[in-house]
This record gives structure tokens, C-alpha cells and sequence, in this order.
């Protein structure tokens, strides 16, 4: 069978899985081929295909996530590896970097960025992308998801790669601290990351103040209904926040003054239904608010000033 017979075999395999059967078909066979997605079909279609394709479909027709399979996902314009300690990077998420451009757009450029909630560092790092001389900073609650943001830093050259030796000293330190440590910084030229949790008392101690704040917190309700490829793959903590998926805009919003320099903008995701809600906390907490929409024209994010 060739590459190109098998991928159509694969998409017909996982058409009852997924909605896009045919892309997750070609992910995987780039994967299992070593090659991106578009060296592949050009040069490849004709090539006989791998034995390790079937084991790939396999793990995609029990609904787990093609990024977590590969080991990455893209996210305006940028590779990012992930892993099952980290939310897949959304389209949809993207909209809060066009609103953050749209925001200090005419206005000098933002010299310190933090990114609340990081993950794999996939906000912070498109944001620095665009502001080439800023530096950053991403809080993570999740010790591996915030190891996973340094790879990421290192991977799109925002930072150079650190000592081994320093790195492991870091990683003892987790270790000794337990899952939650306040004080380890994982060290950067540019991009720094710290492993803290706001819903612990003193979690900003220390941060100090930035020129954009950037937050896609969780906020799916206790009993919002999930794909399962979302509910069975992708972590709990960073999914779900109360019974109305707003505990975490609760926590975070009337905070924000205290992290943000005068004239500093805070751009938050919200889910498709919260735009009133989060926007009442924001004004309550003395926040001017605009919302913005994604690509298909739901709410997508918040713009706090």
C-alpha cells in the first residue's frame, strides 16, 4: 500500500471519530513518516507507507487527540510541542493575540508580558513573536505543563537552550517543594516561567507589573457537556471552574490592578456564553471592556483596560 492508499483507508477508518478525518489521516501519516505534513505530499504519496501507521489510527479511533499522538500542535505560526499536562492550543485562542495587536496598535509596544495560566506556553509565546524585544512571563500552576512551556520557549528560539545541569537543580527543587512551589522560576533569556497557583494566597508576590496581561483560565461549568476527545484526554484543572465556569475570573480579575502598569491592557478568553458575566466582573472590579469574536463569530475574548 502506498502513503497515499493508506491515508485514504485511515481517513474512512476514523470518519465516524472525527470531522476531519482526511487532516487527522495526513497528521498521522507525516508523523509515523518523520516529515511535515506538506514535504509529505509532495514527495511522499507514492512511497510505500509505514508499518507504523495502524498503531497511530488506532490510538485516533479511541478519540485521543491527534496533537497528543504527534506531540504537537500549531499556533500562529508557531510548532508547539504538548503533552497530556497541557491544554491543546485552540484557532479560536488566537483571536486574543489579534486583540492584544488591535489594543496597542498606534501605542508603544508592550516591554513586559504575563501570561496567566500558560500551559504550553502557547499565548506568551505567539505575543512575543509579534513583540520581539519584550520579555515574559507565564505563571502554571502544573510543574510539567510549565516544563513543557520552557521546551516551547527554547523551541521557537525564544529562549536559547539552558544549562542541563541548571535545569535539573530546578527540577530537583520541584521536587523537594511538592506539586505547588511559590518560589522556582525556570530561567530564560527572554521568557521566564513560574509554577505558582492563584488560587493560593501570595501567588503574585514578587511578579511584578506588566504592559499586557494575557489569561485563557479554565472555564467550562462542573457539568458542561465535552467532547470526549476533550473529556478523556485533556487535563481536568485546566478545564473546569465551578458550577458556572467563572471561579477563576472571580479570583483573577479583581487582582489585575495589582499586576498591571498605568495604561497596561488584560486580554481574557471566555467561553461562548460568558461574555456578560465576565464582563459584570470586570466592570464591578473598574475595568472598561470590549469584547472581541473569533473566526466563526462567537465571543472569543475580553479586552480589560
Amino acid at each position: 500500500m502506498t502513503v497515499g492508499e493508506a491515508i485514504r483507508a485511515a481517513a474512512e477508518a476514523l470518519a465516524t471519530v472525527s470531522d476531519t478525518a482526511r487532516l487527522d489521516a495526513e497528521l498521522l501519516m507525516a508523523h509515523a513518516l518523520g516529515m511535515t505534513r506538506s514535504d509529505m505530499l509532495l514527495k511522499a504519496m507514492r512511497d510505500p507507507a509505514p508499518a507504523g501507521l495502524a498503531a497511530l489510527v488506532e490510538r485516533r479511533a479511541g478519540h485521543e487527540p491527534v496533537a497528543y499522538i504527534t506531540g504537537e500542535a500549531e499556533f500562529y505560526g508557531l510548532t508547539l510541542k504538548v503533552t497530556p499536562a497541557t491544554l491543546i492550543p485552540r484557532g479560536d485562542s488566537e483571536t486574543l493575540i489579534e486583540a492584544a495587536r488591535e489594543a496597542f496598535q498606534g501605542r508603544p509596544a508592550p516591554q513586559r508580558i504575563l501570561d496567566l495560566g500558560t500551559g504550553s506556553g502557547a499565548l506568551l509565546l505567539a505575543a512575543m513573536s509579534v513583540w520581539g524585544d519584550a520579555e515574559g512571563m507565564g505563571v502554571e500552576r502544573d510543574p510539567d505543563a510549565a516544563f513543557v512551556a520552557m521546551a516551547n520557549a527554547e523551541r521557537t528560539h525564544i529562549n536559547t537552550a539552558p544549562d542541563p545541569a541548571e535545569l535539573e537543580r530546578q527540577r530537583q527543587k520541584l521536587a523537594d517543594a511538592g506539586f505547588f512551589p511559590s518560589t522556582v522560576a525556570y530561567v530564560g533569556k527572554r521568557a521566564r516561567f513560574r509554577v505558582l497557583d492563584w488560587r493560593k494566597r501570595g501567588w503574585r508576590a514578587h511578579l511584578g507589573t506588566f504592559d499586557l496581561v494575557l489569561c485563557n483560565p479554565p472555564y467550562v461549568e462542573a457539568d458542561g457537556a465535552l467532547d470526549r476527545q476533550v473529556a478523556d484526554f485533556e487535563p481536568d484543572t485546566a478545564l473546569f471552574a465551578g458550577p458556572e465556569g467563572l471561579d477563576d475570573y472571580r479570583i483573577l480579575i479583581p487582582q489585575l490592578r495589582a499586576l498591571m502598569n498605568p495604561g497596561a491592557v488584560s486580554v481574557f478568553e471566555i467561553g461562548a456564553n460568558q461574555a456578560e458575566a465576565v464582563t459584570a466582573l470586570a466592570e464591578a472590579a473598574g475595568f472598561t471592556v470590549e469584547l472581541r469574536r473569533d473566526l466563526a463569530g462567537r465571543p472569543r475574548a475580553l479586552i480589560l483596560r
